[in-house]
């Protein structure tokens, strides 16, 4: 049996009061890959946020990687997060420190205290996306897909049990996105769990996998016709 890392049963998504989303119903299972798709405005970043604590979930049975979301408390937020890997469309970079700081800062943060171990998780995460070369750089002298190999290998720091990526080749072009897509591609054939959300139509006909999409209040799976 694989284990189920996020499920919604009958969710209803809510930004402020207004209804964003009605009676979700999806299971995501460990190795799984699923895009979510939608047209600006259609509640994919906020389907995002809800699950990772930004915006709380009222209504419906929410499950995400041992953590139950109508139940979770401010409290535990951080300790969700941990779980989750995030890769946000604009990289989210500390401009001031160097790479390596950058991931540094993140396992600080998240409580690892032995610096040879740091190190060299830094130096591993780097490696798996191909940029074990460029932690001494400042996140300027980087090009945007540069940029979001890092935000990708700061995701991977505490070994999440799921990824998501929002919109993560929503600012790079079409050569670019593909180099970051075949990343993800690469992370999760070693069993990293990865949704991933996108209004990029021409990565999921290169790269099939499950689909969901949000459109009129309602997230559906999309049956994808196999590209020729």
């Amino acid at each position: 049996m694989s284990k189920t890392v996020l499920k919604l049963k009958d969710a209803s998504i809510f930004q402020g009061n207004s209804l964003v989303l009605s009676e979700v119903n999806l299971e995501v299972n460990k190795g799984d890959f699923v895009y979510l798709i939608g047209k600006t405005g259609s509640g994919k970043s906020s389907f995002m946020k809800t699950l990772y604590g930004d915006l709380k979930l009222t209504k419906g049975e929410g499950h995400i990687v041992d953590f139950d979301l109508p139940t979770l408390k401010e409290k535990d937020i951080p300790f969700l997060r941990r779980k989750l890997g995030i890769v946000f469309q604009d990289f989210k970079l500390l401009t001031d420190r160097t790479i390596n700081d950058n991931l540094l800062f993140v396992l600080k943060a998240t409580g690892w205290k032995d610096k040879a171990k740091m190190k060299d998780r830094v130096a591993s995460v780097l490696k798996k996306v191909d940029m074990e070369t460029k932690g001494f750089k400042f996140p300027h002298e980087l090009s945007g897909g540069e940029q979001q190999r890092v935000a990708i290998a700061r995701a991977l720091l505490n070994d999440p049990e799921l990824i998501l990526a929002d919109e993560p080749t929503g600012n790079l072009d079409p050569q670019t996105s593909i180099e970051v897509m075949e990343v993800l591609q690469d992370i999760n054939k070693n069993g990293n769990t990865i949704l991933m959300a996108t209004h990029d139509y021409a990565l999921l006909l290169k790269y099939p996998s499950k689909t969901l999409k949000c459109d009129d209040n309602k997230v559906f799976e999309v049956v994808q016709r196999k590209a020729n």
